[in-house]
C-alpha cells in the first residue's frame, strides 16, 4: 500500500472527477505550484496509484444501451482453463469487466451491448471457445449509481 498524504488524495480525488484538468488547474484547487503537482503525479503514476487516465463515455449515446451481468461457474478449476477464459473473455471489447469470485459464482462479467441478439452473439462466441458448467446472464433495467471514482 503506497502511503498519501492529504494533498495527495486531494488531488487524487480531482483527478478522479476531471482527468482533463491541467497542471495549472490542479495547483489551483490543491493549493500547490505547477511543478509540486506534477512531480506527485508523476510519482503516483510510477507507484501505480494512477494507471491510466481515460474519458468516460455514456453507453445509451454510443449504442451500447444494455448492461449485463454474467455469472458463470465452472467444473474445471486448472490454470489452463483459466488462461483460456481469461483470453476468451478478453478478446470481446463488449465484456468491460471480469472478475474471479468467491462462493457460488467463479467469474463475473460485465458487458455493455447494444440489445439482447448482440450478447446473444458474445455468449455464442465464448462458449465455443471455453467450456462453462453453468452461465446466468442478469439484464440491468436502470442505473442507480455508476461511480468509478474510489473514496479516497
Amino acid at each position: 500500500m503506497v502511503e498519501l498524504d492529504e494533498t495527495d488524495r486531494r488531488l487524487l480525488r480531482k483527478l478522479q472527477a476531471d482527468a482533463s484538468l491541467s497542471l495549472e488547474q490542479l495547483g489551483a484547487a490543491v493549493q500547490l505550484s505547477t511543478n509540486s503537482v506534477w512531480r506527485r503525479v508523476k510519482r503516483l503514476e510510477a507507484e501505480g496509484v494512477i494507471t491510466r487516465r481515460i474519458a468516460l463515455l455514456d453507453p445509451q449515446a454510443v449504442g451500447l444501451g444494455l448492461t449485463v451481468f454474467v455469472a458463470i461457474k465452472t467444473g474445471d478449476h486448472s490454470f489452463a482453463w483459466l488462461s483460456r477464459f481469461r483470453e476468451a473473455a478478453s478478446a470481446h471489447p463488449e465484456i468491460v469487466e471480469i472478475y474471479r469470485m468467491a462462493g457460488d459464482t467463479d467469474y463475473l462479467l460485465k458487458l455493455h451491448v447494444a440489445g439482447m441478439e448482440d450478447y446473444d452473439r458474445v455468449y455464442k462466441k465464448l462458449i465455443a471457445k471455453v467450456a462453462l458448467s453453468d452461465v446466468s446472464a442478469s439484464f440491468a433495467m436502470e442505473t442507480l449509481k455508476n461511480e468509478r471514482a474510489l473514496p479516497v
